[in-house]
């Protein structure tokens, strides 16, 4: 077997990303050629070296906390289907996809799974709960310098006095989610 045809994507795996992702075939062929295209190592992973050579992530503010998602807990690769899986919380949702199997497992783009991805961006210490201190660093990682720690601050308990129903000073998942419904 020759390296370029092991390094083409197999039919069953690509049908079980479809499947996994909700992606169809040619958004596949097209992410797997960018997906290679930053495989610098060319072995079949992504390090996160690798994608902050892409610019866009490279600029955002939230960029290293994007890139962090990627990566499954203790792991420093990530290899294809795992892109997928991340790249898949991204998609919209579409209204023809809502009826399509009920018996099957909550599409990765679900609001529920987009609200659980977004809310990890914010749960720097991954204790199910965002903190004042946490919001204060995600505020500061997307303004930067431009508003003075202490505006930063009242914006800060603000939002956990308008979300925190439980009285622990911090946002939980369900309180999360109860405000994106406002």
């Amino acid at each position: 077997m020759g390296s370029r045809a092991s390094t083409l994507l197999r039919d069953e795996e690509l049908e079980e990303i479809k499947k996994e992702t909700g992606f169809s075939h040619s958004q596949i062929t097209r992410l797997y050629s960018r997906f290679t295209s930053l495989d610098k190592g060319e072995n079949g992973t992504l390090s996160r070296e690798d994608f902050q050579r892409i610019p866009e992530l490279a600029i955002n503010p939230l960029g290293d906390r994007i890139i962090n998602a990627f990566f499954p807990e203790g792991e420093d690769q990530v290899n294809f289907r795992g892109f997928m899986r991340t790249l898949a919380h991204f998609r919209p949702i579409e209204d023809n996809e809502k009826s399509k199997d009920v018996n099957g497992p909550e599409p990765l783009n679900s609001r529920s799974n987009k609200l659980h991805f977004a809310f990890r961006l914010y749960d720097l210490d991954k204790d199910d709960k965002i903190s004042r201190d946490e919001l204060l660093q995600v505020l500061r990682m997307m303004v930067g310098v431009n508003i003075s720690d202490e505006q930063l601050g009242s914006i800060a308990d603000r939002t956990i006095q308008e979300a925190d129903q439980d009285g622990d000073s911090a946002i939980s998942f369900t309180e999360f989610v109860k405000m994106d419904n406002h």
